[in-house]
């Protein structure tokens, strides 16, 4: 019922941003790796294999930041390498926003939104993922 609910909110982001991509990464409880676990409008599978370290990746360092990170026309303007964005490169994302997703007043997860054009996300639809996050927290952490 849950994840049904988590895909629900995801599928309805597609539509109301609009972007051709959502998902969710939740820091795992024992240790400080990574992982996405949902998405909606997915090319593949391919996301649920990718685990991050703290601190890496675009998960990684919304989470270890506790901001967001907006990327535009990827593999331009980035820091580092592109290998280091797994889930860009997974999904041939160009445009991405991610945004911390909070639990008892700290980062433990990250709502990514993203797009295969480029188009990047203006600030109205930066605020609309943000808000997206509050309604999620309750979810994602509901029986954590």
């Amino acid at each position: 019922m849950e994840n049904q609910m988590i895909l629900q909110m995801l599928n309805d982001l597609l539509v109301d941003i609009p972007c051709e991509f959502a998902a969710i990464a939740i820091q795992i409880p024992k240790g400080s790796d990574v992982k996405w676990k949902h998405a909606a409008g997915n090319l593949n599978d391919k996301y649920k294999r990718i685990t991050l370290r703290y601190g890496k990746g675009i998960a990684g360092r919304v989470i270890s930041t506790g901001t967001p990170i907006h990327l535009d026309r990827f593999p331009d303007n980035i820091i580092g390498r592109d290998l280091e964005y797994p889930i860009m490169l997974a999904e041939k994302l160009i445009s991405a926003y991610a945004v911390p997703i909070i639990l008892n007043g700290s980062a433990k997860g990250v709502l990514l939104v993203g797009r295969r054009v480029k188009k990047p996300f203006q600030l109205h639809e930066q605020k609309a993922v943000r808000d997206y996050t509050s309604k999620l927290e309750k979810v994602v952490f509901s029986h954590d």
